[in-house]
């Protein structure tokens, strides 16, 4: 049985009218207050446009968390590969898989925004086949070998790396897998981990165990196999100590963000605009938890129902509370959710259940015990106690 571990997902999402400094600083501060509070990973996105997701380089967060933090892993969720060169990626990924002395995990996908893609003249239409190319030399390239390969973007001539990764054979390797089976067929196909970043939604719950169960079948054909371990959902979470609480710290964010994912979403993504509290609408279709521990508890274990086993929970970094509130609540699902999944508390609870149903028992005897002692006094020196 895989032990469940948790960790964060940070597109980011900063409200295009607050500072993208202290945005930027906050998302830093997250990664080592998670840390403190036991959190395994920490992931950073890759954008470049729309206003909101401000992370144009997940490796320079990454530089920069690893200063920041000795434990935490530290992932990139996701480099956008058809916008770049492998071999450059590469690079970078392995000076930091050195400069974090293998904490580094290596996340890649074809690119969320088709902003970003317009931008540099990338069709659009090409971005998943672009990746399928990609993925047939990063294995190599990230083991330190020397890779000729040519397709219509880039052209590599007997290329290696500057340095030979830390981790060995290589950094952990997970692409992107949202809606449809491409991330899977990819993922087992190469034996990569699958970064699930639309498991709550609607139609992404609904493929979950089917995507995975292809990857699978593409692990088989090809001599791999896919690890649910390396298998990560992620899920929107907004923990206070009541339901009433966690929607009064969202109220104002969450409408905020409504506006912008509706319009920067895939399709099968949409639909909170308009159509009434958007806090109604993300909890009763199961696409988000804002409430309680104990609703997350819930979610996590709906998960675990559809999908079965798999690794890692990401609570996706959405700052729909304030500063105080949003470090709460990370603090709240340390105390109260993680320890439920990793049975902490078992031995503690069963001896607390003892103690209730034997305390009256335990209690006539540790009278009697005393009883006795006082008996024993006043016949040995015939004075009452």
């Amino acid at each position: 049985m895989t032990a469940l571990q948790h960790g964060l997902f940070i597109a980011p999402y900063h409200d295009v009218t607050e500072s993208p400094t202290i945005g930027l600083r906050r998302d830093l501060e997250i990664v080592e207050h998670v840390e403190k509070l036991g959190f395994a990973e920490a992931w950073f996105g890759e954008h470049h446009s729309t206003g909101w997701e401000t992370i144009g380089s997940p490796e320079l967060m990454i530089a920069a968390a690893a200063e920041r933090t000795s434990r935490i892993r530290l992932g990139t969720g996701v480099v956008s590969m058809p916008y770049h060169n492998p071999l450059m990626v590469a690079n970078r990924i392995l000076q930091l898989d050195h400069m974090t002395m293998g904490r580094v995990i290596f996340g890649m996908g074809p690119g969320l925004l088709p902003t970003d893609a317009e931008m540099i003249g990338v069709d659009i239409k090409s971005l998943r086949s672009k990746l399928e190319e990609v993925a047939q030399i990063i294995v190599p390239l990230l083991s330190g070998e020397e890779v000729t390969h040519e397709t219509s973007w880039y052209r590599l001539h007997k290329a290696r790396t500057h340095l030979r990764p830390y981790t060995l054979p290589h950094p952990e390797i997970a692409v992107a897998s949202a809606i449809t089976p491409s991330g899977g067929m990819l993922a087992g196909r190469y034996g990569f981990g699958m970064l699930c970043v639309a498991a709550t939604e609607t139609a992404g719950f609904d493929v979950l165990d089917e995507n995975w169960k292809i990857a699978q079948q593409m692990a088989e054909e090809h001599g791999q196999r896919m690890d649910p371990a390396k298998l990560r959902l992620v899920v929107p979470m907004h923990i206070a100590a009541t339901r009433e609480q966690a929607r009064k710290d969202v109220a104002q964010g969450l409408a905020r963000w409504v506006e912008y994912f509706d319009r920067v979403a895939p399709a099968g993504m949409r639909g909170m605009s308009g159509a009434g509290d958007p806090a109604d609408l993300l909890v009763n279709a199961g696409r988000a938890v804002i409430g309680t521990p104990e609703d997350a508890i819930t979610m996590i274990e709906r998960l675990q129902a559809k999908q079965g086993e798999f690794g890692v929970i990401l609570f996706q970094a959405h700052n729909w509370a304030e500063w105080e509130e949003t470090k709460k609540s990370y603090e709240l699902y340390a105390r109260f959710v993680m320890p439920h999944f990793a049975g902490t508390n078992r031995n503690r609870q069963a001896s607390y259940a003892a103690l209730e149903s034997n305390i009256d028992r335990l209690e006539g005897e540790r009278t009697k015990g005393a009883e006795a002692a006082f008996k024993a006094w006043e016949e040995k020196t015939g004075r009452k106690a």
